[in-house]
């Protein structure tokens, strides 16, 4: 398991994150607060406050995966 915080600013950024990560095999959420969403979901994203930085919560070390979600690193 590895975490992150990211941000996701706009429409476009939620848009490409969930491109990136529906491609994973393994679970991905993203918690904010007491929320926990999986972050594949458009509508769990959309739930969440994105005004502030989101924890990302990859059950997998997948170097690949961390590479491409750098753009979005807090």
């Amino acid at each position: 398991m590895k975490e992150m915080m990211i941000k996701l600013e706009t429409i476009k950024d939620v848009q490409k994150f969930v491109g990136i990560v529906e491609r994973c095999t393994f679970s991905v959420d993203l918690t904010s607060g007491r929320y926990t969403v999986d972050a594949k979901s458009l509508m769990g994203i959309f739930s969440l406050d994105l005004m502030q930085p989101i924890k990302l919560i990859a059950h997998e070390n997948d170097a690949n995966l961390f590479a491409q979600l750098e753009q979005f690193k807090v």
